[in-house]
């Protein structure tokens, strides 16, 4: 059996105790079932009625976040990447948003990685306003899963999720029994909110407040203050479909409250972008503007899309009048999602629109002059997500060794021209590469203390031990190259002709060598990590050359050129360390069982 993390060890602890305190809890409330109608004169017991209602908000809210972190852990890699790849125009997006976000259960995560792709140059923003607008059909299904009303049986998944959880001997099973335990969670803190506003049926004041949220104005701004409050749309939805199970509710207020959740969530868009790139700002820009709008419109025509909502929920034709109620919440969570598709077919033509008008109210932020360089793709929101976080740490690993690429670059033209100027740009740059190598350690190590699976675990050991490889090439390149070269120029040192063709051919092949390391760890590459590791012969060849001709000259030359020499082969040396270094960064992209077989 696999060894667990204290992390883990508390979660499934915690769960143990949760199971126990729900199977307490439905023990006493079968034993004491409340009365399906109270007396009018009846007192209710507010405590209770509290406990109850927060106690299941509670539940529900921890039961997403357990399906939502489950679906991330067997899935999250693969969304990703289909996130990335199937973006091409809007439309594409738009079903891809709804979909990831459907799985995920979560637009907030869709909306990360939305801008992870527009930082890194893999999608416009004009790409990504189908995706947001996707996103939001896809939060519906939430709604549609919470209609079927399954409380009375949500304990059952709970049981089998917890012991597929905590028996789990591979991680992939621990991950499916937390999304079955997190899906019974949510339905039984559905059923708890249910059972607690039972009371409220004969309550007066209750009544005639629920009666005024048939007010599309009122039910907007109740739906909206909740979400944002909460920080959930699926709570506010969820609270709304709990009502209308009990009859408290109609359905034009229950719709007036989903609008408002619409908008409600907006306030955690924008939080969530306050400090962050220009990017994030934007893709949250044209989230509200989206919104806003989409729910604004329908305000107007909240009866008719009551009408329509009862006409394509089935079951309304074959019942009494009396008993339509029951039907409600599932017509409920049908506006929820029909709202959502019918402004996505509407504003789909206006993404270049929406994208324009966030770049004018988000523009580029000045350079800041007083800072060496920042983090481009590093944002603390995705830690929660480790495949994402470590994602955005290959890329930003992928910059800091162009960085690199660059600097190694720039020594040819310097030493053929005795530019010192090119050497101080040299230093300066590598000064920004420790500034990220810097901050990516401090990214990783936050990282480092979430419950990372065993390819995450392996990934992050990957990237940290390619960080300080990166690191040392470019303290070679500052340190031991640069030195080298000033001293050829403080003597005014040309190297013959043939020594100057050895060197700038091994000079050529350390570059190709370096540029495959990048692409190999900076885009997971291990076509071009192979090529850098089987250059190894090619390498130690060169350096042979190169000794071999100072050691046929050394004897018959004056003591000037034996200092030239030494410093010649210094050079040479320090090329040297440069493969070995790039091919440190190569191997670790390579799987390990190749690399034993071509030991």
């Amino acid at each position: 059996m696999k060894t667990l993390t204290d992390k883990a060890l508390i979660n499934k602890t915690i769960g143990f105790v949760i199971l126990l305190l729900l199977f307490t809890w439905s023990a006493w409330s079968s034993g004491a079932a409340i009365p399906a109608a109270l007396p009018k004169d009846a007192g209710i017991n507010w405590f209770q009625l509290g406990m109850g209602l927060f106690g299941g908000l509670a539940l529900f809210l921890a039961g997403l976040d357990m399906l939502s972190e489950g679906l991330k852990k067997a899935a999250g890699e693969t969304l990703k990447l289909l996130l990335s790849k199937l973006t091409t125009n809007r439309f594409m997006g738009t079903i891809t948003g709804a979909f990831v976000t459907g799985v995920l259960n979560s637009s907030s995560v869709t909306t990360v990685l939305v801008v992870s792709f527009i930082t890194a140059g893999t999608m416009t923003l004009s790409q990504s306003v189908g995706v947001i607008m996707g996103a939001n059909i896809g939060s519906t299904v939430t709604a549609q899963l919470l209609a079927f009303n399954l409380s009375a049986y949500a304990l059952l998944p709970i049981a089998i999720g917890f012991f597929m959880s905590f028996t789990a001997k591979q991680e992939k099973v621990e991950y499916y029994g937390m999304m079955l335990m997190g899906i019974g969670l949510v339905f039984f803190g559905m059923g708890i909110m249910s059972d607690a506003m039972i009371p409220l049926r004969s309550y007066e004041p209750f009544i005639e407040f629920l009666k005024s949220m048939e007010s599309p104005v009122i039910g907007l701004l109740a739906g909206a203050i909740f979400t944002g409050l909460v920080q959930s749309s699926a709570a506010t939805v969820g609270i709304a479909i709990a009502m209308a199970s009990e009859g408290l509710l109609s359905l034009p207020a229950g719709i007036a409250l989903a609008l408002g959740a619409n908008i409600g969530t907006c306030v955690t868009v924008m939080l969530a972008a306050i400090g962050k790139p220009v990017e994030a700002k934007r893709a949250a820009i044209v989230h509200v503007m989206f919104n806003v709008m989409g729910a604004l419109i329908w305000i107007m025509f909240i009866p008719q899309l009551a009408e329509i909502a009862v006409m394509i929920s089935p079951g309304a034709a074959e019942i009494s009048h009396s008993e339509q109620a029951s039907l409600i919440p599932r017509q409920i969570a049908n506006a929820n999602t029909l709202f959502n598709i019918i402004n996505t077919i509407l504003f789909i033509g206006f993404t270049g629109w929406f994208a324009q008008l966030a770049i004018r109210l988000a523009p580029a932020p000045p350079e800041k002059t007083d800072i060496l360089i920042e983090a481009k793709y590093l944002y603390e929101d995705s830690i929660e997500s480790p495949t994402l976080a470590l994602e955005e740490t290959r890329m930003e690993l992928n910059r800091m060794g162009g960085i690199i690429y660059e600097m190694l670059l720039d020594l040819r033209p310097a030493i053929e021209n005795h530019d010192r100027d090119l050497l101080k740009s040299i230093v300066l740059m590598s000064d920004k590469v420790n500034m990220l190598e810097s901050l990516i350690f401090q990214f990783l190590s936050k990282i480092r203390k979430e419950d990372l699976t065993e390819k995450e675990s392996h990934d992050h050991q990957t990237l940290m031990t390619a960080a300080i490889n990166l690191r040392n090439l470019s303290d070679v390149i500052k340190g031991d190259m640069v030195e080298v070269i000033s001293f050829f120029i403080a003597n005014n040192h040309r190297a013959s002709d043939i020594t100057q063709e050895l060197f700038q051919e091994f000079y050529q092949d350390v570059c190709w060598t370096v540029d495959n390391a990048v692409k190999a760890i900076g885009k997971n590459d291990q076509q071009a990590a192979e090529f850098v590791v089987n250059k190894k012969t090619d390498m130690k060849r060169y350096v042979n050359k190169i000794l071999s001709r100072k050691s046929s000259h050394l004897g018959s030359q004056v003591k000037s050129y034996i200092k030239m020499a030494h410093m010649e082969i210094s050079l040479m040396q320090n090329m040297y360390q440069l493969y070995f270094f790039s091919n440190r960064v190569a191997e670790v992209v390579i799987p390990e069982e190749i690399t034993k077989n071509n030991e």
